[in-house]
């Protein structure tokens, strides 16, 4: 055996007692924070203020990973979990925290990477924006397996820091259509020649419909076909298949259905989707984050809008209805195409689309790059928008609202909205997009 070899399999054994610590704070991702033999430790399921006993799920030198295993003094933060699976499911990290304690939890992480990574400060700190705490997740891609030892198929999200599928009975935060089904859905599946060649069913929920696309790797007889028409017919789903890309789907029941959508009643906007496109899961808050953005740009009729990262037409779409033009980039073709069908439909006339790769130089030449804008909307994927920030520097637009997934992202491009290109960090907050996870949903507002 190599000395390499020798070493990762000594890493990999951990000590098999427990051990038991006080929790001295909480990390960014919800994990407590305690100190053993010199190591920093952070304990899944563990809040400031406890003693707990812990096992070892990862251990080097200097830091080490670990999970809860018994609570010996409880803080006033923790709530018994809604979900019976919680203790194992990756699904969400925090429903052992009152939500008052996670709101603050995001709000103090959000703030945090504002003074340390952006080296900013905010006028106005917005209070949360929040919604529904149960069955909010309108999209989802559930694992799913065959245990041949158990008979059993496992249908749901990975278990934390696993490949393994949780098994569990119920999903709380997924849409009620597909959360409550799970145990008769994998009943269903257990009756299917295939059963072991579907790795994946995509969910996607409308204001119309819920959608299962179920994944497979080898054809369907017509027997398994028949048996996921009968799930349809029950329950009211729309069922599709997926042998190739994410958009090469197979209509199964029923056989012409209609488009996936979402209404924005307000902006009288309807937006049509595919399940595998991005769309926001919590649509609550999406028109609540919509109707926000749009009041801090301050839309009128006269105004230039450019709205980068625009995908689908989410915010494009709404906000033309207020200005006079609108510009609309994307890096997708295929999203770009969808967003002027999106556009045509709804009968706006006064945006453009055009596709652009928002990471690369070769913009610079990008004809919409000539033209002024005066304000902008930024709504980038976790890497952020900094590789376009340059370029919107020569617009000198008044305002920009920049909606983030990620707050480390937004923080480091705050720093350079305010510490280089000249604009004040007027308001910002966070939204509970995903409500008991540690994912974090913020908008910030720049004033020239």
């Amino acid at each position: 055996m190599s000395d390499k070899r020798h070493r990762r399999r000594r890493k990999q054994r951990l000590p098999e007692e427990t051990i038991q610590v006080e929790i001295e704070s909480l990390s960014a991702e919800g994990r407590g924070i305690a100190h053993v033999d010199g190591r920093i430790v952070f304990i899944e399921q563990a809040l400031p203020g406890e003693t707990v006993a812990f096992k070892y799920t990862k251990l080097s030198k200097n830091i080490a990973e670990g999970r809860a295993v018994e609570i010996l003094q409880a803080s006033t933060d923790r709530v018994t979990p809604k979900c019976t699976a919680f203790a194992m499911c990756g699904g969400c990290s925090l429903q052992h925290m009152d939500t008052t304690a996670q709101l603050a939890l995001k709000q103090k992480t959000f703030e945090d990477h504002l003074q340390h990574i952006g080296k900013v400060t905010v006028e106005n700190l917005l209070p949360p924006l929040t919604g529904p705490l149960w069955s909010y997740r309108h999209k989802a891609r559930l694992g799913v397996r065959y245990v041949r030892k158990r008979d059993q198929i496992m249908i749901g999200f990975r278990e934390s820091n696993s490949a393994f599928i949780t098994d569990t009975e119920q999903c709380e935060i997924l849409h009620a259509s597909v959360g409550f089904l799970l145990t008769e859905l994998s009943e269903y599946m257990m009756r299917m020649e295939q059963k072991e060649n579907i790795p994946q069913i995509e969910v996607a929920v409308g204001d119309n419909q819920t959608v299962l696309v179920f994944r497979h790797l080898e054809s369907l007889p017509e027997s398994d076909r028949e048996i996921l028409r009968e799930l349809g017919i029950k329950h009211n789903l729309v069922i599709y298949l997926q042998a190739g890309s994410p958009d090469d789907l197979e209509a199964l029941y029923p056989q012409e259905p209609e488009m996936l959508y979402y209404e924005l009643p307000k902006h009288d906007v309807r937006i049509e989707f595919q399940p595998s496109d991005f769309t926001q899961i919590n649509p609550e808050i999406n028109r609540s984050m919509l109707d926000r953005a749009i009041d801090f740009l301050q839309l009128n009729k006269n105004d230039q809008v450019l709205d980068l990262f625009c995908g689908l037409g989410n915010f494009s779409l709404p906000m033309a209805r207020k200005c006079a033009q609108l510009t609309a980039v994307e890096g997708s073709q295929v999203m770009v195409k969808k967003a002027r069908d999106n556009a045509a439909k709804n009968n706006i006339n006064n945006v453009e689309f055009f596709m652009a790769d928002l990471y690369s130089d070769e913009i610079a030449s990008a004809p919409w790059l000539k033209q002024k804008y005066n304000k902008i909307l930024l709504d980038p994927p976790r890497s952020g928008a900094d590789a376009v920030l340059r370029y919107l520097d020569k617009m000198g637009a008044e305002r920009i609202v920049y909606v983030s997934c990620h707050p480390a992202t937004l923080a480091r491009d705050a720093g350079v909205l305010v510490n280089e290109l000249g604009y004040r960090l007027i308001d910002a907050g966070i939204m509970d997009m995903f409500p008991h996870t540690k994912h974090v949903e913020s908008i910030a507002v720049f004033v020239k």
